[in-house]
């Protein structure tokens, strides 16, 4: 039996739910390509069979920032994810914020652990910093999710190194995330 991953390339292209901006790139695009990357990864992989949110870069999902959040969830849900990711890209005032981190509802939750690995993973595949796990139980797609969940933040779209490596080298990105993903599931 594969394991279901659910792949949220967190926010819409356009109008509304849309992500952060920064240094000439913007947060939807980034996670689009950065999840299609890691789909095709877990495709070829038997042990996964993965299911991304957005199958097209200019697919936009519900009609509103609400609408948009439950279409994903529900989408997950409905597909019977053991495992739901979303994707996103950080931003902060400074330009010198940096790093990884993840955010999961609770400590003792599975996803902790998973996210764990991701993290470790993904600062051996891309260099940045491991900023840790977080519990964070007013996020949406963390509450709504009848699976573990992550909310994985990649980078700092403000960093203009960060955003360069993101937007210029996603694939070491999917490739960290898979290998976490393949360190924690076995």
């Amino acid at each position: 039996m594969a394991i279901k991953i659910y792949i949220d390339q967190g926010h819409n292209p356009r109008d509304y739910n849309t992500g952060a901006e920064g240094n000439g790139y913007f947060e939807q695009d980034i996670t689009y390509t950065v999840g299609e990357m890691l789909y095709n990864l877990l495709i070829q992989d038997p042990r996964f069979e993965p299911k991304l949110s957005r199958n097209t870069p200019d697919e936009l999902l519900g009609t509103s920032n609400a609408t948009s959040l439950s279409a994903r969830t529900n989408e997950a849900n409905a597909f019977g994810a053991d495992l739901f990711l979303s994707l996103h890209t950080n931003a902060a005032e400074n330009p010198r914020a940096n790093g990884s981190e993840a955010f999961v509802y609770s400590k003792s939750s599975p996803a902790y652990d998973v996210a764990k690995d991701i993290l470790e993973e993904l600062n051996l595949a891309t260099g940045l910093r491991n900023r840790g796990v977080f519990e964070r139980t007013g996020l949406y797609v963390l509450r709504k999710t009848n699976m573990p969940a992550i909310l994985l933040e990649l980078g700092f779209i403000s960093n203009p190194e960060e955003a360069e490596l993101m937007a210029n080298s996603p694939g070491l990105f999917a490739r960290g995330i898979y290998n976490g993903l393949v360190k924690y599931y076995g």
